[in-house]
């Protein structure tokens, strides 16, 4: 299918509202968060990769915040346990319409042997269990901060022992001169894309109190006091990165 070019802030707007994932954003999404986040092509594919590492035979794969689908079409793609379901979850309609189209349209060889499950919902809302792995992909930033620990100990609560949950977040640094590096190398990576200096601003108006960073202390801390004891920080691309946190028990490797 083709895609479509973000464009949703190159003209100037009276008022800018708080982002959110709309069929406007459905429509643009791959441009747009290709063209915002380094490395995320990498961080999907590799969240494939540990999926397929880690899958335990006859669990459960959940992709919370799973927007468009490519972190499950990634997972579906590399899985080796059989048995397995994928529950792809998402709050947006809109998103969850045009990622059934993009799983409609997947003809990769792996195609058709996992299941898809798509459940539109808060993924605060939902009922974890019998989970061998689980990808956060750029989500928990977008959950109110006081709701996060939450939210992890009862995704870790419906987890097999040994389950992996892939967390990949845009994060703030403590130090205030590293904090503007990485802001400033990311405005030029998002520059390097095309985006003009009106859509940067518009777009960081639009994200102001919707997308809250945590630092990586902060990320280890709350997976540490969710019973998560191998905490691996597995890639980082400027203040993007992504973490793996492996819960004690079950055998290093799922699927063999």
């Amino acid at each position: 299918m083709s895609q479509s070019r973000d464009q949703i802030y190159a003209y100037p707007r009276d008022a800018v509202e708080p982002f959110r994932f709309d069929a406007q954003v459905a429509r643009v999404f791959p441009d747009m968060i290709r063209r915002s986040v380094p490395g995320y092509a990498t961080m999907v594919e590799m969240t494939g990769v540990i999926a397929g590492r880690y899958a335990q035979p006859g669990s459960r794969l959940y992709d919370l915040g799973c927007s468009l689908g490519a972190v499950t079409l990634a997972m579906r793609h590399t899985l080796q346990a059989r048995g397995c379901r994928i529950i792809a979850i998402d709050n947006s309609s809109a998103m969850l319409d045009r990622a059934r189209e993009l799983l409609a349209a997947d003809t990769a060889p792996a195609a058709g042997e996992t299941p898809v499950e798509w459940r539109c919902e808060d993924i605060r809302d939902t009922a974890y269990a019998d989970a061998s792995v689980v990808a956060l992909n750029f989500t928990l930033q977008f959950i109110p901060p006081p709701d996060r620990a939450g939210l992890l100990a009862r995704v870790a609560a419906g987890m097999r022992p040994g389950g992996v949950l892939v967390l990949s977040e845009k994060v703030r640094f403590s130090d205030a001169g590293e904090q503007a590096r990485n802001d400033a190398l990311h405005i030029e990576f998002k520059r390097a894309q095309g985006y003009s200096e009106m859509e940067i601003a518009q777009k960081r108006t639009a994200l102001d109190n919707v997308l809250v960073p945590d630092t990586l202390d902060e990320h280890v801390a709350r997976l540490q006091g969710a019973g998560f004891a191998e905490i691996t920080p597995w890639f980082r691309c400027f203040n993007f990165l992504s973490i793996i946190a492996r819960l004690p028990g079950g055998s290093e490797t799922g699927a063999r």
